[in-house]
């Protein structure tokens, strides 16, 4: 008896589903999207809650964004008119370190003594809740705009350069209001455009380096008569508590 072959239908196996149709297109994973600035500080201060920090840690937590980040975190604390002389040293020596690696277009590099330096425990959740008060402050105006201003690499030469010029002012311990706060000010403005692509906060950053050249260079020339002037502008506008 003979089979007819041309009868017969194929059968796939039980355990192998049938292909989908040629004309059905499979939809793309959703893009994870990185998490804000305050975010991150968030995550950070949940990291290292209750125990010593070191900055190998920190930049390991962060992963791509830990050496911009970086420098948000230590140049947030002097965005007040107040120095911090014991601070800004150490602060700014990273900084400028740093700022001269991003300025070769180089990943930053900072020595094993200072990646392995251990920050108390509790100082830095403290030092994060102060900044991310300000993070979400920045949040409100950092968005992506005029992102030519960082997609042009050559750029990147001049932004790393005003952030080491900026770290080593930052580091002198000068008892001169607003002496950390104008160099922690270019920092923050043009570390917030890497992280958001915010050529606007490049533009402020841009003015806010323009500004501090002029401070120092007025402090470097005008000497005491400058910092008296400063110092009495400032409590003009500043005028202490009677009580």
């Amino acid at each position: 008896m003979m089979l007819d072959r041309r009868n017969m239908t194929s059968v796939p196996p039980n355990n192998e589903p049938d292909p989908p149709p040629s004309n059905t297109s499979v939809p793309p994973a959703p893009a994870t999207t990185p998490r804000r600035l305050s975010e991150e500080l968030s995550f950070l201060i949940a990291s290292f809650a209750d125990r010593p920090v070191r900055l190998k840690d920190v930049i390991a937590v962060l992963h791509r964004r830990a050496w911009i980040m970086l420098l948000l975190v230590l140049s947030l604390p002097f965005c007040t008119p107040i120095p911090l002389p014991g601070v800004s040293t150490p602060f700014g020596f990273v900084i400028a370190l740093i700022g001269f690696r991003l300025s070769l277009r180089q990943k930053p590099w900072l020595p094993q003594m200072l990646l392995n330096r251990q920050i108390p425990a509790g100082f830095f959740p403290r030092l994060l809740s102060a900044a991310r008060k300000v993070v979400k402050f920045l949040e409100l105006f950092l968005r992506p705009r005029l992102t030519w201003l960082l997609d042009t690499g050559v750029l990147h030469h001049l932004y790393g350069g005003m952030i080491m010029v900026a770290g080593i002012l930052l580091l002198l311990p000068l008892p001169v209001p607003l002496s950390n706060t104008l160099p922690a000010l270019t920092v923050v403005f043009l570390a917030g455009a890497m992280l958001e692509r915010d050529g606007g906060s490049v533009i402020a950053g841009l003015v806010m380096f323009l500004v501090m050249l002029a401070f120092f260079g007025a402090l470097a020339f005008g000497g005491a008569g400058a910092v008296h002037w400063l110092t009495q502008g400032i409590e003009y506008l500043f005028p202490a508590d009677p009580d």
